[in-house]
């Protein structure tokens, strides 16, 4: 009786704390289709600034929340998604963009994947042409005698 009790208690908590969480979502009124999606946009491509790299659209925080009313003001009073992007950028960072804008301190974010393929393309070039001129070199008489030394070592009774 006790294990049925419990259990139904327990059942009980994660009901309530499922109803709590539930009512923690955030209920945003568009007329219009576009400006909805918009939103949507905006809060996905906007990271939280407390949050270890959670968009604004996923986290909890309160700083999340704060930013989410500003992008739906900014949206309200027909702002460009530039000039919204720009204001965060000005109030939090850079950081607070998933995809950091191209300048001149970006350059090497930009760059460095590419150059990185480029080099290991020439890097397996290279290693091909080596691989390539080693086995197609014929051995000297020297290391020919060397070799039949070798293995007529092991055939000696």
């Amino acid at each position: 009786m006790a294990v049925i009790r419990l259990t139904f208690t327990g059942f009980l908590f994660l009901l309530m704390a499922g109803l709590v969480h539930a009512g923690a979502i955030e209920v945003r009124e568009f007329d219009d289709p576009v400006m909805e999606q918009r939103y949507r946009s905006l809060t996905a491509s906007l990271r939280c600034p407390t949050c270890e790299n959670q968009a604004i659209n996923d986290s909890d925080a309160p700083v999340s929340r704060d930013m989410r009313d500003r992008v739906y003001e900014m949206l309200m009073a027909d702002r460009a998604d530039m000039e919204i992007r720009d204001h965060m950028v000005e109030r939090f960072g850079n950081y607070v963009l998933y995809n950091p804008r191209l300048e001149g301190r970006t350059y090497l974010l930009w760059g460095l994947p590419a150059g990185l393929v480029v080099l290991g393309g020439i890097l397996v070039v290279l290693v091909v042409r080596a691989r390539r001129n080693a086995s197609a070199r014929a051995l000297s008489d020297e290391e020919r005698a060397r070799l039949d030394a070798l293995i007529n070592r092991g055939r000696t009774p």
